[in-house]
This record gives C-alpha cells, structure tokens and sequence, in this order.
C-alpha cells in the first residue's frame, strides 16, 4: 500500500462556510429585491392617480385647496378637499383620542397585572374584533350604536356648543362625525392593542426587577421601565392605528349623512375622501369623472404616506431616547 495517498477533498468547514455565504448572499439579493419591488408599487400607484388626476385638476374651476364643494358633473368641474380633509382628518383623531389611552390599558393591563389564562382569553376576545367586516360595524354603528349614543352627543352639545367643534349642527340623525369617530376607534382597538402589548411584553426583565428592588410600586415599574422602553413602538401602533381610520371605507360611508353645506362640528355629517370615492363610483362612466375622484384618492394617499412617514421620525426620536 502506498504511503502518498493524497485526497482532494475540501474540509468540511471550507464548504459549510461557501454554503453559509451562498446563502446570505441569496437571502440578501431577496430582501433587496423584496424591499424595491414595495417601492415600485408605491411609485406605480402615486404614478397613476397623479396622471389620471392631472387633466381635471388642471380643468377645475374651484380652488381645489380651499373650496368645499365637490361637484364632478358640472362643466367645467367644480371641486376641493377642504371639507373632505376636515372630515377625514378629524374623525380620525378623534378615534385616535379614544382608542389609544384604552389600547394601553389594555396592554398593560394584560403585561402586568394579569397573567395565564385570563390574559389569553382577553386578549383573544380583542383579537376578535379585528375579525369583524367593516360592513358589519357599519351597520351595527348607524342602526345600533349611534342611537344608543345619542343622549351622549346631546349632552356634550348642551355643555360644550359654546365651542365651534361642538357646535350645534343640521344632522339630528346618528350620522355624524362623532358615531363615526366611536365606531372608528373600535375598529383601530384591536391593531393598537396588539401591537403595543407585544411591545410593553419585550421590556427587559431586569429592568422590572431593579425597579422592585428599588421598592418602587407596580405603577411606578410601569411608569419609569415599561413606558420608556416601550414608548416608540406605542407610538408606532398609534401611527398604524391611524393610517387604518384615514383610509376606512365602508363603515364610514354607511354612517355618515350627507350635508348640504360643510360645518365643522362633530355632530354633523359629511365625506371623506375614501367613502366620497366608494359612494360615487357608478359615477366612473368615464376617465375623466373618475379622474376628479381620483384627485381625492391622490390626497388620501400623500396624507397616509405623510403620516407613516412622521410615525417613522417619531419611533426612531424615541428608540433613541431610550437607548
């Protein structure tokens, strides 16, 4: 047997390593193409109302900034946003206002005081509500809940009317602004609960623990370790929460009464840009109609960009204060 016997085969750590290697390069030719292709999609889509929405913006006869009438048919159109952005935007914030301080509760609520199967069934019972199709809430908000929340409006129009928001208004139906902003605010519940209760979960154990040992308080822990390592992601949820009330739809359109003129009140009527859109759209007849609706659809769509973007800002400001 000769002794010069020689192998040519590699170690098995040399191709271990060129397989690792194969594969990160792999996963990041993925990741890159994955993240372009989402930013194709958004060029695509502003690409598309922009150029669908030009000819009639260019053709208006109203001051599409400022005018609060919308009308389509008329020749040449007469159109704005004013209205449609004042509705939107407040409905939206005034879910905002009544859906967060009750997410976090929630949230810590099942992080820090309950545990097990209470804690589960809880929030199972709130994951639900994400299950629920918005023509159900629509429904159930404009037959059910916006009577039932009546006597609430009157009495915050008799105490509060003195205010422009809370003025008195034409709409004397359950289809106003505030029913919409409640409906709204259940609807974002679940997304913002979620969210933040995964966020407060991941705060770091020894953190709780050195604020016991310190002897602070339950509220204490909860104020100087959970609220400020989970305060970015909090914000973040509040951010998608909101992206999902400007852009809701149906439940809006099925609410809300329409107004002949615009006010500013909570208890009045009105359109947003979505529900506007999904109303009139057997006015599509043409391109150029449905370009006018588009040019709403165009501003919807710069406001929600605009939105994340600042959510973005906002955790990023926040992850850095806490680290």
């Amino acid at each position: 047997m000769s002794d010069h016997t020689s192998f040519s085969q590699e170690p098995a750590g040399v191709t271990l390593g060129r397989t690792s290697r194969l594969g990160d390069t792999l996963f990041r030719g993925a990741a890159w193409c994955s993240s372009g292709l989402i930013v194709l999609i958004v060029l695509v889509i502003g690409v598309f109302l922009l150029s669908n929405a030009w000819q009639p913006l260019m053709d208006n006869a109203a001051n599409f900034f400022t005018a609060t009438e919308f009308r389509a048919t008329a020749t040449p159109p007469r159109f704005g946003v004013a209205a449609l952005l004042w509705t939107t935007v407040l409905s939206s914030l005034f879910a905002l206002l009544i859906a967060v301080p009750v997410a976090t509760g929630l949230a810590l609520l099942l992080t820090q005081y309950v545990r097990g199967r209470v804690s589960t069934v809880i929030a199972f019972v709130i994951d639900l509500l994400a299950a629920v199709p918005s023509v159900i809430f629509g429904l159930w908000g404009i037959k059910v809940f916006g009577p039932a929340v009546q006597p609430v409006a009157h009495w915050v129009e008799r105490t509060l009317g003195w205010f422009p928001l809370f003025g008195t208004a034409e709409v004397s139906s359950p289809g106003t602004v505030f029913t919409a902003s409640l409906v709204l605010a259940i609807m974002i519940l679940p997304i913002i609960t979620a969210i933040t209760r995964d966020v407060f979960a991941q705060t770091p154990r020894e953190n709780i623990e050195a604020a016991l040992a310190l002897g602070a308080t339950r509220w204490e822990v909860i104020r100087l370790a959970v609220l400020p390592y989970g305060r970015s992601g909090a914000i973040a949820a509040a951010m998608l929460g909101l992206g999902r009330a400007l852009g809701e739809t149906i439940a809006v359109m099925l609410i809300l009464s329409k107004v002949a003129e615009f006010d500013v009140s909570v208890f009045s009527g009105g359109e947003t840009f979505a529900s506007i859109i999904a109303r009139n759209a057997p006015e599509f007849d043409t391109p150029y109609k449905a370009g006018v609706y588009i040019s709403a659809g165009l501003v919807l769509f710069v406001l929600t960009f605009a939105v994340n973007a600042v959510a973005r800002v906002i955790a990023e400001r926040g992850k850095a204060r806490t680290s």
